[in-house]
């Protein structure tokens, strides 16, 4: 909100005055409507413990966090990009294997990872399209350069909580929604749902799409309500499908109705229990064999996962140039890839100043930050790492940049990053999820590790702000 010599930012001109206007008792008022409201809504996630599941409504910051239209820009061509250039190393990885032959990614990285999907070699996926929908996990640093954090591919979830936070904003402070020209996310459900469509394999005008889910105990169950009821297309569980002559159909009232487009959200692993797990009871017996054969569309591609790898991150500036020909966009955070005895040697040295995640890991688990985490935790990890380096990657701690959020009645800063979502490698939905550390100090945005979130605006600044924008950064 403030530039270093904290002098307002313009496009935050007039949040700024807005919630100065307002007491403390107001904001908290305002925060408890949210809560309530998010509550009626059913707006929640799942943290799993070690010995129970709890729902909980989702955090939410009733502070909006401004993105202005020129550094939009430059992040989502950068997020573009990237992920058009994963979605041709998937299909090469699973076909030719260019990409290995020429060294660039090393082979056994790939083939052995426990994401690599052997039924997928071969297999011509709809439109050569592995990645339909992805989140990008993006961080700024305190020189203020975005960069990306990782790549989610297989089944990214929280893109129901950017409209929900949106439609929220918007009951709250709906007289200052109104001073800013907002960039509108709703065409982007349009354009979701119009792309789901268009991967339909066999030619029919009203192809039938639905939106395949572990059901209500998953920890994403709200976001496969939200997006099945408005891309509108059913919600389905693996009991209510079944193949027959390699094609897959759906049980109604009505009888039998065949399927093309699978929207999953089921890892590989339970997706079908004649491929992968034979004791799945979540996904379908025979999806695997329809899929190849070519009768059925899944959303996104089984063994994308090998893409959004911690350790094949590392090589993502390198892919983008070989397949694009072109410089990345956006750059990576600094990796350290532990299987190399020399990166593995200056890591060690330096645990207590570095982030050292597992390369499969995901939903904030399983990591070591350095600089908070107590003696015992730093050897317990060196151990680890020691005895299998290739599970591992390290990365320098970042001081994540920070945004005023509302805590016990007062601002206070609180660490974020942002998730935008990419379709088809083409459409951004602007703004994307911004997630916010909200325990004090923690760089861990994570839902299920405390973190909450915020509406995000992508706005177009009128001339005068933009003069002023232009006069603070030369000052500055």
């Amino acid at each position: 909100m403030f530039f270093d010599d904290h002098q307002i930012r313009p496009c935050y001109e007039r949040v700024f005055t807005h919630f100065s206007g307002l007491r403390s008792a107001a904001l908290e008022e305002q925060s408890r409507k949210a809560r309530r409201m998010f509550n009626r809504l059913g707006v929640t996630f799942t943290v799993y413990q070690e010995s129970a599941s709890l729902e909980r409504t989702l955090p939410f910051d009733i502070l909006p966090r401004i993105i202005p239209m020129d550094e939009w820009s430059l992040l989502e061509r950068g997020v573009r990009q990237r992920v058009r250039a994963l979605n041709l190393f998937l299909r090469d990885i699973y076909h030719e294997q260019e990409i290995l032959h020429d060294g660039i990614v090393p082979r056994e990285l790939v083939v052995t990872h426990p994401d690599y999907c052997w039924a997928m070699v071969g297999t011509k996926v709809p439109f050569g399209q592995y990645v339909t929908l992805a989140g990008i996990d993006i961080i700024r640093d305190p020189a203020g350069r975005y960069l990306v954090l990782e790549d989610n591919l297989r089944v990214p979830s929280g893109i129901s909580y950017i409209f929900e936070n949106r439609q929220m904003t918007q009951r709250l402070f709906p007289d200052m929604c109104r001073k800013y020209r907002i960039q509108p996310i709703l065409p982007a459900l349009s354009f979701f749902a119009r792309y789901l469509r268009s991967l339909a394999p066999r030619q029919t005008s009203n192809p039938t799409v639905v939106l395949l889910t572990p059901g209500k105990y998953n920890s994403a169950y709200y976001d496969h309500v939200f997006l099945s009821q408005q891309l509108g297309i059913h919600l389905v569980e693996g009991k209510d499908l079944l193949t027959l002559n390699n094609r897959v159909f759906m049980r109604t009232v009505e009888g039998l109705k065949q399927i093309d487009v699978i929207y999953r959200r089921i890892d590989d692993a339970f997706l079908d229990p004649l491929a992968f797990r034979s004791d799945s009871v979540l996904g379908v017996p025979g999806l695997m064999s329809a899929y190849r054969a070519g009768h059925v569309a899944l959303v996104n591609a089984p063994g994308a996962g090998v893409a959004d790898d911690k350790a094949v991150y590392a090589y993502v500036p390198e892919i983008i140039r070989y397949y694009l020909n072109e410089e990345p966009i956006l750059q990576n955070v600094p990796t350290y890839l532990l299987d190399d005895p020399e990166q593995r040697r200056y890591v060690l040295a330096n645990l207590d100043k570095m982030v050292v995640k597992k390369t499969t890991g995901a939903g904030g688990y399983g990591m070591l930050i350095g600089p908070k985490a107590s003696a015992a935790e730093i050897e317990d990890f060196a151990r680890a790492i020691v005895n299998d380096p290739k599970e591992y990657i390290a990365q320098p701690t970042i001081n994540l940049s920070q945004h005023p959020s509302l805590v016990n009645g007062r601002f206070e800063g609180r660490h974020i990053d942002l998730r935008p979502f990419v379709i088809g490698g083409e459409r951004v939905i602007p703004g994307g999820l911004t997630r916010v550390a909200l325990r004090k100090g923690s760089l861990v945005v994570n839902s299920s590790q405390g973190g909450g979130c915020k509406d995000t605006w992508v706005v177009q600044l009128d001339g005068q702000q933009q003069e002023a924008g232009r006069e603070c950064r030369i000052v500055c």
